[in-house]
Formats: C-alpha cells, structure tokens, sequence
C-alpha cells in the first residue's frame, strides 16, 4: 500500500536554521507584543474620549438647553433597548461620564491636540498622551471621586502606570495617603549616592510604612514583628513598593570567627542594589546606625557584583526624632535611611477635629455623675429601685437616644 505524500519538510530542513534565527524570533514576538499594548491602549484610549465625549453632551444640554436630571434615566433606559449588546452605559455611569467632563473640560479640544489640565505637574507622558486617556475607567472613577486635588491625582496617576495598579491596590494607595509618604526618609542618601541614583533611591523609601494587616499588640518582639510581616509577604512588598524582590530573613553573615544575621535582605531590580532591613522596636538610637552601616559593608563585600550598585540600609523603627536621625547619618560611609512603621492609619485631619477625645468623654461622664443624673436606661450600682424594667429593645433605644445627646463632640 503506497503512503500519501505529505507537505512536511525533511528533517535536514527543519534543522538547517540560519545562526540569526533566534534573535529573528524574539524581535517578531517583540514587535507582537508591542503591537498588541499599543493596540490594547488605543482601544482604552478611545474609550476614555467616547465617555468624556458623552458626558460634554449631557452636560451642555442640561447647561444650555436647561435638561432636568429625569433625561439621564430615559437616556440609558432608550441605550438599553436600543443597544442591548452594548453595555457600560447605566444611568450611573452617564452620571458619571458627566462629572468626568466636568472635572476635565479641556481634556480633548475638538480640532486640537489633547491636552489636559492637571494643574501643577506634568499631566503628559513623552508622547503628549494625557494620562487620564491612559488609565482604565475605573481607575479614573476612582480617582475623581476619592482624590479632589488635581496635583495629587495626577501623582496617583503616574504612581499608578509606573507601577501597574490595580483598581483594588490603588484604594489602599489613597487610603493610606501614598503620597504624603513617599520619599519623606531620613537620609544621607544625597552625600553617599550619584546624583541620579541618590534621587531614584530618596523616592523609593517612604515614612511611615503602613502595617495595618498585622495584628500584634504591646508588648511584642522584633522577632515577632519579622514573623508577621514574612506571614504577609505579598501585603509587605506591596507596601515596600515596586522592585523589591526578596532575598533571606535573618540573612548569615560569618566575619572572623562570628555569625551576624541581618532581619531582612532584599534586592531592588531599578536601583540595581541590595537593600538591607533592619526592624527595631520603639524609638530611633543614634548606635543603629554603626550597626546598619557594618552590616552595608559586609553585604557589598560578599554578596554585591561588580555591575551592582552600593547597598542601602533602611532602619525601621516605631517613631524617630528627625533631628537626632539626621546627626546620626552625618559621616556615616553607607547609604542609610531612617523611617517609622505603623500598625493603623491615623485618622484624617477633618475627622481628629469633629471627634471627641478619651478626656473629652471622660470628663463629660465623670460631671455627669457629679451633678448626679445618670442616662435612662442605666441603674446606679448599689441602688435599689421598684420601677419596672424596661425591656431590652426599649432600654437600648432609650440609651442610644441618650448618648447621642450627651456623648456629642464639643464643636458639634
């Protein structure tokens, strides 16, 4: 029985590559990827132009035309029947398509290059994109709704394409007030690194870090705080920020006939260096820094490859004095920063003022109890009364009525 001819090509062929082949076939993928995120950004890119688009329509209308709020439902219910296979256009999101051109009115001028006008920083990338047209919708809901200075979204903007968040990362970003952290360190950073990595490095360490998804409560070990945050690595290098990559816990060191052990070790891949952790519990001391600056020197001379550049050390303590931290960096030969951790995130400004204190609440009920009332609800220890007890919802109703007329803040 004759075999049916077949189209494949002789082993000798498939074999037979030319020398340039594998570089021939990384440039072809190169080029498909590329084409892909360019294809992938113009697509969000018109997205963010339609909604704006959109949303300068039903906004002039209702300027010009004086529209009422009731044509924003009859609007999305028409889409809706209309375009049953087109989704995105509820009446929240033409609401919100509304309020994202009136928070950028000149971000696309018709006829004209896009230009948007964040105010006080650059709102550009290099190829005059705006950053708005770069970001997904969500995020820029997100954004507008959370962030009302324009200065500091457009920080989060940057932040964001520089690092690739996520909607969900992007909250606990604003949440925890990123912005107000980054490259606040205390170092010496200027006088032991090159101009261009001295920069590069101030703003990659931030003061205070935020470890609010640790539980530990006083009295606590160093020890313990290490384990905690290893628990949570991947919450960890989140809020270390992007390029740390992880090397050893309690990392052994063997110089002369002694072992030393460093808390934590990692490598940043931007900086190109080794960054040294060392966790303390309580306040900043001058004599961490003599120990943060042998531990650098032994790490650039074990571990660090000629193409690395110096290691940094970064000393995290529960709080520092600013001053004492500067004093003790001055002279030191090693690139050393100084920030504080927390376990919780202080309360907002607006909020500290419209609340009231421990002492505040405390002496409210202490004059209460002088002046010999006490709340419904609640009987007085060692007093006997014949009166009816209320039931529980009554009492707890009652109580709360009356905690809330007495327990109020003292600007309310």
């Amino acid at each position: 029985m004759k075999r049916k001819p077949t189209n494949s090509a002789p082993p000798q062929a498939i074999l037979s590559l030319p020398p340039d082949y594998p570089a021939f076939l990384r440039d072809i993928k190169a080029r498909i990827h590329a084409a892909q995120m360019r294809a992938a950004l113009s697509a969000n890119r018109e997205l963010i132009l339609l909604y704006w688009d959109i949303g300068r329509a039903i906004a002039e209308r209702q300027k010009q035309a004086g529209w009422g709020a009731a044509v924003i439902p009859r609007l999305a219910r028409d889409l809706r029947n209309e375009l049953p296979e087109v989704k995105g256009f509820s009446e929240r999101n033409l609401k919100l398509m509304a309020q994202f051109y009136g928070e950028y009115p000149r971000l696309f001028p018709i006829g004209q290059r896009a230009v948007a006008q964040l105010s006080g920083t650059t709102s550009t990338d290099e190829k005059g994109q705006p950053l708005v047209a770069q970001l997904p919708w969500a995020h820029n809901v997100l954004l507008i709704q959370k962030v009302k200075d324009l200065p500091t979204r457009a920080w989060y903007m940057q932040a964001t394409l520089a690092n690739g968040w996520s909607r969900d990362v992007l909250t606990l970003m604003i949440d925890s007030r990123a912005h107000e952290r980054q490259g606040r360190a205390v170092t010496n950073f200027a006088d032991r690194l090159p101009p261009p990595q001295s920069d590069l490095a101030a703003q990659t360490l931030k003061d205070p870090y935020i470890f609010d998804f640790l539980t530990l409560e006083e009295p606590f070990h160093e020890r313990e705080l290490e384990t905690g945050l290893l628990r949570h690595v991947e919450k960890f290098l989140l809020e270390l920020g992007q390029g740390f990559a992880f090397v050893g816990r309690q990392y052994r060191m063997e110089v002369g006939e002694d072992d030393f052990y460093v808390d934590l070790l990692f490598y940043h891949l931007q900086l190109r260096s080794f960054v040294v952790i060392d966790l303390k519990k309580g306040a900043f001391k001058p004599e961490y820094v003599g120990k943060m600056n042998f531990y650098c020197s032994v790490v650039d001379d074990r571990l660090r490859h000629a193409a690395d550049n110096p290691t940094i050390g970064l000393i995290l303590c529960q709080e520092k004095n600013r001053l004492v931290a500067e004093y003790a960096l001055k002279g030191v030969q090693k690139a050393i920063g100084v920030s504080e951790y927390q376990f919780t995130r202080a309360l907002p400004t607006e909020l500290q003022s419209s609340l009231p204190t421990v002492e505040q609440i405390e002496a409210e009920l202490s004059d209460l109890v002088k002046r010999g009332k006490t709340p419904e609800g609640v009987e007085r220890r060692g007093k006997k009364t014949s009166a009816k007890r209320p039931s529980r919802t009554a009492g707890k109703a009652k109580h709360t009525r009356t905690t809330k007329q007495t327990l109020r803040p003292p600007n309310a």
